[in-house]
């Protein structure tokens, strides 16, 4: 009985760790990803018909037509732009911010806030394989051009969906898919 009350808070100091972690904000993450730039956010309402072409790009659903956009600027020059999507994933939510360069390819993806248990949540390397991804080139299909999490099936799937949303979002905003 001692041995187990005092083995007893090394297990909850344990369980309880395993379940946090630091999560960013989007004007955090792109500071540190780009020093010395600024993070200026744009609120964008899109029209119906960019609604539209959004979606059949994205093959994917638009929740809102209220945009955010955080631009990153050096000397005057949008150098990336990021979005964050919010989705859920089985019954709770995950926001993840992408980071799109200005030729309109995934640049980083970062999770900013994952509500479901951690072992579902993706993993750095798992979302470096995103980087270079371009609508127009890359399907971005789960199991084709990006390989499925074994275990977190679902994460994945909404992860890729997500991706081919922010990518649709600065082709016809900022792309020349006007």
């Amino acid at each position: 009985m001692r041995t187990l009350l005092l083995t007893l808070p090394f297990f909850l100091a344990f369980v309880t760790f395993s379940y946090e972690r630091d999560f960013s904000t989007p004007e955090k993450s792109l500071a540190m990803m780009f020093p010395g730039a600024k993070v200026v956010i744009k609120n964008i309402v899109i029209s119906k018909e960019q609604k539209r072409r959004i979606e059949k790009i994205a093959r994917s659903r638009l929740d809102s037509r209220l945009i955010s956009v955080y631009l990153v600027v050096k000397e005057e020059e949008v150098i990336a732009y990021g979005y964050v999507d919010v989705h859920r994933v089985r019954t709770h939510s995950e926001s993840v911010l992408f980071v799109i360069s200005p030729e309109g390819k995934i640049m980083a993806v970062e999770v900013l806030a994952f509500n479901e248990p951690l072992e579902y949540m993706a993993d750095e390397a798992w979302l470096k394989l995103f980087e270079g991804k371009d609508i127009d080139r890359d399907p971005l299909r789960v199991g084709r051009d990006i390989p499925n999490m074994t275990g977190a099936t679902l994460t994945a799937r909404a992860i890729v969906r997500a991706s081919r949303r922010a990518l649709a979002i600065w082709k016809v905003l900022f792309g020349g898919e006007r």
